[in-house]
């Protein structure tokens, strides 16, 4: 690989340490504003309206932090606020499962093996048995530095999730990390997207189109099979909308139907 090519893929690795980095002070920002928020709620009946002037002020910046921060060439949904019960397991831990998506793009189709992750394939289950990944877009496309569909949102801005988060699973199945921090993603792999802190993940996953180099934090937890792998390979050939080099795939991917058998 040339010099060029590794200065590169380092310098979107570093992009993305800082884009974590603010995405997580953003939301720091946005649950102090939120509490400031409710507690002018009690005192405007005394003292009037003016702390909610300067309570919007701190959101909006909250807000601009963010939409910036979700620039980021990387899988990096924000964290769940409100808390919601994980699924109960219900999952055969020695089984493999398939998880299948009718797509505007053609099948995807990817094997899980609850063996190694048992928290996430529970929850990508009890999540496609309640119709949670229907008519839902894949929002992120990243052709530069590294190479991924992103999905998972229901609100397809990159900020949904279902109201809690799974462990992290599976991390050093892609071996250890190099020099560089990094292992090798492989075409094919299917992992969780988190937000840069330890066991944040939720929702929203990617696809691994083309060999991608990323800090083993991500737990790698599903392999598309030869022909899904073609169809993501497609939409990422096709670039994003604008040609930027991260943003809304050009070809929308929109999931109509997701399920998770077994076998």
């Amino acid at each position: 690989m040339s010099s060029s090519e590794q200065r590169r893929r380092q310098l979107a690795r570093e992009k993305f340490e800082r884009q974590q980095k603010r995405r997580e002070e953003a939301r720091r920002r946005t649950r102090r504003v939120t509490a400031i928020v409710a507690a002018s709620v009690a005192v405007v009946a005394v003292v009037g309206v003016s702390a909610f002037v300067v309570a919007g002020k701190d959101d909006d910046k909250g807000k601009k932090d963010e939409a910036a921060a979700s620039q980021s060439p990387t899988p990096e949904p924000s964290k769940s606020e409100s808390k919601a019960p994980t699924p109960p397991m219900k999952i055969d831990k020695k089984a493999t499962y398939t998880m299948s998506l009718k797509t505007s793009q053609g099948d995807i189709a990817f094997s899980m093996d609850a063996a190694k992750t048992p928290e996430t394939v529970n929850s990508f289950k009890a999540l496609a048995d309640k119709n949670y990944f229907d008519d839902t877009k894949c929002h992120r496309l990243t052709t530069q530095g590294i190479f991924v569909l992103q999905c998972g949102d229901p609100k397809g801005d990159g900020t949904g999730g279902p109201g809690y988060n799974i462990p992290d699973e599976n991390l050093d199945a892609l071996g250890k990390a190099g020099a560089d921090g990094t292992v090798v993603y492989p075409p094919g792999t299917v992992a969780m997207a988190n937000t840069g802190q330890p066991n944040s993940g939720g929702s929203q996953y990617f696809l691994v189109y083309k060999e991608t180099k990323l800090p083993p934090t991500y737990t790698p937890f599903g392999t598309m099979d030869d022909a899904s792998l073609k169809a993501v390979q497609k939409v990422g050939e096709a670039g994003v909308e604008g040609g930027a080099g991260d943003g809304a795939p050009k070809k929308a991917v929109t999931i109509e139907k997701a399920s998770v058998e077994k076998g």
